[in-house]
């Protein structure tokens, strides 16, 4: 039996080898496995603060001011359908948020009963404005982390619904870096700590990384990499391919959502050359692939069903589409093409067809309708803006000011249903 003086030798003996080891591949290995040691060592907090090079995020603008596709007349009446008007208790951050990314932070409006932007923001980012609508029955939105600032986000009543959706649309609304956030526990936060947070937590193999990679790009580019929490270096290439993977179904709102991020990726690296070359040419080919699809499956009417990315089998075997899904697909691919370069567009005819319906669905639904939908109308709004070079607030504001007697003040519409969240990605 050894003694307990030789039993301690040897157990110092084995940790000083373990030491040693970790050294040596500490001084020797690859800059991820120096991270990954320092991961383990320092905890599961440990990540690299990312340098964010600008105090507001970088904007995509629309490319084409097209008359015939929408009327300043046209756009004024979906404009006036889509205003923020919600009842204040248990106001959806999901509703607001999409509210947020269409209108910015700098709308204004005559009626009283629309929520500007100013006030959107101020939901999002004020725990005390949360608890006035929801309550103490209800989980925060904003949880404290320890050095950051997370969202509570799922199907649980009172999240957000989409994984980094509130980030992403406070990025589009354009937020300062330095906003403040406060929490329930902590006045001191900003944008900046919700932003490091979502680098340092985000999960390359995450069922939705739409979000994500809309607010990376925009805040950090032309920074190309970050590491994770888990000592994990993450590149824009990456999230390309995440986007691109898969049946083009895949992801929130028939997968159209992705299609928006990539062409925001391509946007980015016109600029900023965030993307390789390879990776850019994969996307420039999905989108083409994209583009040939809904080509050849558009309806007569000018809408496309969900079921889209079938292509002409969407056409030849229609489903039993509600009206809201016709709305998703129609809508979401305008706006992508809004900002994508003409190689990618559909025919100018389809264009001005698929205009032409939303228009018109959108302006026939009563305020009620547009209430339990607003999210998906929400973005018909963007996309038209976008398609006379324009943001809904600039063009609302001044049609406002030049037709004062144009609209009337409406009452807010008691809103349900949201966007919830798509079934899981096949794996």
């Amino acid at each position: 039996m050894k003694s307990p003086r030789i039993a301690k030798e040897q157990f110092l003996l084995v940790q000083l080898i373990v030491v040693m080891a970790i050294v040596g591949s500490f001084a020797t290995g690859s800059v991820e496995t120096r991270q990954m040691l320092l991961s383990e060592a320092g905890g599961p907090r440990y990540a690299p603060v990312v340098n964010v090079p600008r105090e507001t995020p970088l904007v995509i603008e629309p490319l084409y001011d097209d008359p015939e596709v929408v009327s300043d007349a046209e756009l004024a009446a979906v404009l006036a359908k889509v205003q923020p008007r919600f009842p204040l208790k248990k106001l959806k951050p999901n509703y607001v948020e999409h509210a947020l990314r269409t209108w910015w932070l700098r709308a204004r409006f005559a009626d009283p009963k629309v929520m500007s932007g100013e006030a959107l923001k101020e939901f999002l980012t004020d725990h005390g404005r949360y608890l006035a609508s929801w309550g103490d029955d209800f989980a925060p939105l904003l949880q404290d982390e320890a050095g950051g600032v997370s969202i509570r986000w799922g199907k649980e009543e009172g999240a957000s619904v989409h994984h980094d959706h509130w980030l992403a649309c406070l990025t589009e609304a354009g937020v300062n870096l330095h906003e403040p956030v406060f929490t329930p526990n902590s006045r001191t936060h900003d944008i900046n700590d919700v932003l490091q947070e979502a680098l340092r937590d985000f999960k390359l193999d995450e069922t939705e990384v739409e979000w994500s990679a809309l607010a990376f790009g925009l805040w950090i580019a032309p920074q190309k990499t970050w590491t994770t929490r888990q000592g994990r270096t993450l590149s824009f290439d990456q999230l390309a391919d995440r986007l691109m993977r898969g049946h083009k179904r895949f992801g929130v709102c028939s997968g159209t959502h992705r299609l928006y991020s990539l062409i925001v990726l391509l946007r980015l690296d016109d600029d900023h050359d965030i993307l390789s070359d390879e990776v850019r040419e994969r996307i420039m080919d999905h989108m083409r692939s994209v583009r040939d699809l809904i080509a050849v499956c558009q309806f007569e009417d000018g809408h496309w069903a969900s079921n889209w990315s079938e292509g002409a089998e969407s056409l030849a075997h229609p489903i039993e589409d509600e009206l809201y899904k016709q709305v998703i697909a129609t809508g979401h691919h305008l706006e992508w093409m809004a900002i994508a370069p003409q190689e990618l567009h559909v025919s100018r005819e389809q264009i001005l067809k698929a205009a032409d319906w939303v228009i018109k669905t959108t302006t026939e639904q009563t305020d009620s309708d547009i209430a339990t939908r607003y999210t998906f109308f929400s973005h018909v709004g963007n996309a038209l803006a976008l398609w006379r070079k324009t943001h809904p607030a600039d063009f609302w504001m001044k049609w406002e000011a030049d037709h004062p007697d144009a609209t009337k003040p409406a009452e807010p519409v008691k809103a349900e249903p949201a966007e919830s969240n798509p079934a899981p990605e096949a794996k």
